[in-house]
């Protein structure tokens, strides 16, 4: 599979919703178990207006990974280390996509200096984040009914 990794534009809004919808629904079955008031509450900001607002806020850095021209993920490191998104479509997950996303969002925080990044796990992604270095960094808590994990990561220039 043939990855590229490209800063996000506005008229990538609806590829890229589609891509946090599928993957939530589809992928992240462990976390919402298929009850539709959870997939409600976390899917319900995931459309095209607010997805164009965050790539269009320049405090954060939003990506693109594309196969064949297609928007194969997303991803979204602001400007004080979290990882907001990090989502693949379920037929490009185990095939690169999610961890060339991750790559680059990390040589963006070495590049702007940060120290750390953080972010919020669901259970389906936990054994991916702890393979690309992260450590728990406190109790796991209720987010818009998913039980998120809080970890992090120190960043070490290359």
């Amino acid at each position: 599979m043939n990855v590229k990794i490209r800063k996000a534009s506005l008229a990538d809004a609806d590829a890229a919703c589609n891509v946090l919808r599928r993957s939530i629904t589809e992928c992240c079955v462990e976390d919402h178990h298929e009850e539709p008031g959870v997939l409600f509450n976390w899917l319900q900001n995931k459309t095209p207006e607010n997805v164009t607002r965050w790539f269009a806020n320049h405090d954060n850095f939003s990506l693109v990974a594309t196969t064949s021209g297609q928007v194969t993920g997303v991803g979204l490191l602001t400007a004080s280390g979290e990882i907001a998104l990090c989502y693949v479509l379920p037929e490009a997950r185990f095939k690169g996509v999610g961890k060339a996303l991750f790559d680059a969002m990390e040589l963006h925080a070495m590049k702007i200096q940060l120290s750390e990044i953080h972010l919020s796990s669901t259970s389906t992604a936990q054994t991916f984040y702890l393979s690309r270095g992260f450590v728990p960094s406190g109790e796991s808590e209720i987010e818009s009914g998913v039980r998120a994990f809080p970890m992090t990561k120190r960043i070490v220039a290359k």
